[in-house]
């Protein structure tokens, strides 16, 4: 019941249990649930950290329950608190990504090493992902920023996954949330799991990325336009730089077959990634692009922010953002 808002399932069976019998004490539990008297003093520790469980006013040593609501309340609190800190802590990663990318394309403006290969071009990026594919063994993880693609991408990029599945590949895949909107992307994402396949999706994302092996990382030369090529990375220390930052926004994205995250309460969610791009100083145009949608997508969105914050301009729209701790 509790466990996910922090609770081990032993203290979480010792509070219902509590909430039924709340005379009884640490001895009568013990012999109740059939556990040590040392167990129950630790889950009843933790109860009164997390401030289910509270000192009895009658002060002869015993606790009280907490009233659950107020008690939830600040669980929920804490764990929101949680989310927001580790989505800072990704936003940090994505910037040190893109940081580095600068800082190679300064120090590699052109040629190849056996550590590094730069692809000029669509054309010669397209044709390394056929080869990374072939030579691909045990995992694949990607970065598919860009929103909605057409069908007929889609069924070209197919064969590719059929073939790494078929020996085995563990495909992992990460699109942003707006392709759900789009049948022939959720048509794409149905049959990739279907087949084996994971995919997930997370509101906005740094950059295309492709990863194999864990060995080789492809990124954009530009992260801002993908169109103008990639970087082939083999270095260690680079590779497992990319690979953490895959691992980071996975752990916060959303599994696609449940609803993606729209309420302004959740970090991860669109519309607090929107708030946050327009705070940076994106325009209309750059955050649609960046959260995969429409201009008059990202246009409406922001109208009903402005509703729910009762914001009558941009302005005061990040204002009262701020007021409400979403920025």
């Amino acid at each position: 019941m509790l466990v996910a808002l922090g609770l081990t399932e032993r203290s979480d069976t010792l509070y219902r249990f509590i909430l039924k019998r709340p005379d009884l004490t640490v001895a009568h539990l013990a012999e109740a649930l059939g556990r040590p008297q040392e167990d129950i003093c630790e889950d009843l520790e933790e109860l009164t950290r997390l401030s289910l469980l509270a000192p009895s006013w009658r002060g002869d040593g015993r606790l009280r329950v907490v009233n659950p609501k107020a008690a939830l309340d600040a669980l929920l609190a804490h764990q929101q608190a949680e989310i927001a800190e580790r989505h800072r802590a990704l936003a940090e990663s994505q910037a040190a990504a893109g940081a580095l990318l600068s800082q190679y394309a300064e120090l590699h403006p052109a040629g190849e090493t056996h550590e590094a290969e730069r692809l000029q071009g669509i054309d010669a990026v397209w044709a390394k992902m056929e080869q990374l594919n072939d030579s691909t063994r045990s995992e694949s993880m990607a970065f598919a920023p860009g929103g909605a693609q057409t069908s007929e991408a889609y069924k070209a990029s197919e064969p590719l996954s059929e073939a790494l599945l078929a020996r085995g590949v563990r495909i992992r895949t990460i699109y942003l949330d707006s392709i759900r909107n789009d049948p022939a992307s959720v048509e794409h994402a149905r049959w990739l799991t279907e087949r084996g396949g994971q995919v997930r999706t997370v509101s906005a994302l740094p950059m295309r990325m492709y990863i194999a092996d864990r060995k080789s990382a492809m990124v954009p030369i530009n992260p801002a336009d993908s169109a103008k090529g990639a970087v082939l990375l083999r270095e260690p220390g680079a590779v497992a730089a990319f690979c953490a930052l895959f691992e980071a926004v996975w752990a916060t994205a959303t599994p696609f077959g449940e609803p993606p995250r729209r309420s302004l309460d959740d970090p991860g969610s669109q519309p607090r990634e929107l708030l946050r791009l327009l705070a940076q100083g994106y325009t209309d145009e750059a955050a649609a692009r960046r959260l995969g949608i429409s201009l008059r997508s990202e246009r409406r969105l922001i109208s009903e922010l402005m509703e729910k914050l009762d914001a009558q301009s941009r302005f005061q729209l990040g204002q009262r953002a701020a007021e409400h701790g979403l920025l």
